[in-house]
């Protein structure tokens, strides 16, 4: 088989693949934790053979779908951070970003943080725990990275960072987790609130020489 041959093969695989998690993603919108094997080879016009064969077993899919709606999140929150306003304001924009993205797909949310509340029926065959806990974990990794290029944060910065970037990411999904089941407050009350409780430290915090500004 020649390179022509094999790239066109992997390009028809990787579409493929991307027709299935967004079959797998219509699933997730409509039934949640409670999504199925069963459910998305249905939606997607194929037999489960064929989705494990693409993915091996939830754990695969889950994996998957888990890096499709990172990515997209992080590249949200990027561009938050990035905006042309205050450190304030980008600092209640990117908690608003995140919590607006949990907001507008909760469904989404539950079947890749709460999947065990598919009930007894669910398929779920994995444990959550080993690849929830990444996501969380690569979402702080990127944050200490921005905080690190942008702020000044003296002796020991990059250690500090990544503190930070790890425990601003912990209390996102804390906050939001709680939030979104109880609905105690407005989104806006809730991003004040927590912008309050961070501002104190990162209103101190000089911009780091030659980076750009946070």
């Amino acid at each position: 088989m020649d390179t022509t041959q094999r790239t066109e093969q992997q390009r028809s695989a990787d579409r493929r693949r991307r027709e299935l998690l967004e079959a797998a993603d219509r699933v997730v919108l409509r039934d949640g934790p409670g999504a199925s094997m069963n459910a998305i080879a249905a939606e997607a016009g194929i037999t489960k053979p064929i989705l494990y064969r693409h993915f091996g077993d939830k754990g695969g899919l889950y994996a998957a779908l888990a890096k499709r709606h990172t990515d997209a999140l992080l590249e949200a929150l990027r561009a938050a951070l990035d905006a042309p306003a205050e450190r304030r304001e980008r600092v209640e924009a990117t908690l608003d970003t995140y919590l607006a993205a949990i907001e507008a797909r909760p469904q989404v949310y539950r079947f890749l943080m709460h999947p065990s509340e598919g009930g007894p029926q669910s398929d779920q065959g994995f444990d959550v725990g080993l690849l929830s806990a990444p996501l969380l974990r690569r979402m702080g990794e990127e944050l200490g990275k921005v905080i690190e290029e942008r702020v000044d944060l003296g002796p020991d910065s990059a250690q500090l960072a990544r503190v930070w970037g790890h425990g601003i990411v912990g209390m996102m999904h804390a906050a939001g987790d709680w939030w979104l089941g109880e609905r105690p407050c407005t989104r806006a009350e809730l991003v004040r609130s927590l912008a309050d409780l961070l501002w104190g430290r990162l209103a101190a915090a000089g911009d780091k020489v030659g980076g750009p500004s946070f």
